[in-house]
């Protein structure tokens, strides 16, 4: 349910690296909460953004929900098929229901995100 080879969050993104490009999405235990993804705003491509930044919005029938970025970069490309079909956020939220990739500006930042085992632990004390 959480993939070893990705770094999570605790705001509930993953972010998958590879070399200075990474992947990011959100969690299954994030689209579980939103129950139904009905609306995706999508960051521009070429946008520089600071890890941290909410750069994307997730909007479900229960909330509306930011998504910030994992780590420091410029965006490379967003998933254009959540615009028809938001739902793939809820259907495979770590494969099709990608949101969007960046070139990595600060690797460092890697350091300070953390691994499934731990993000496992952290959403066990989330409040329900």
């Amino acid at each position: 349910m959480y993939p070893e080879d990705r770094y999570y969050t605790k705001s509930h993104e993953w972010i998958k690296v590879e070399g200075n490009h990474a992947t990011v999405g959100v969690t299954y235990y994030a689209q579980e909460q939103l129950v139904e993804v009905v609306f995706v705003e999508l960051p521009e491509p070429g946008m520089e953004v600071k890890a941290g930044d909410g750069i994307a919005v997730l909007e479900s029938v229960k909330a509306v929900s930011d998504i910030y970025a994992p780590v420091s970069g410029t965006i490379l490309e967003v998933n254009k098929k959540l615009e028809d079909q938001p739902e793939l956020i809820n259907k495979d939220p770590y494969g099709e229901g990608w949101i969007f990739s960046l070139e990595i500006i600060q690797k460092e930042e890697i350091d300070k995100l953390i691994r499934a085992t731990e993000y496992q632990s952290h959403i066990k004390n989330e409040p329900k």
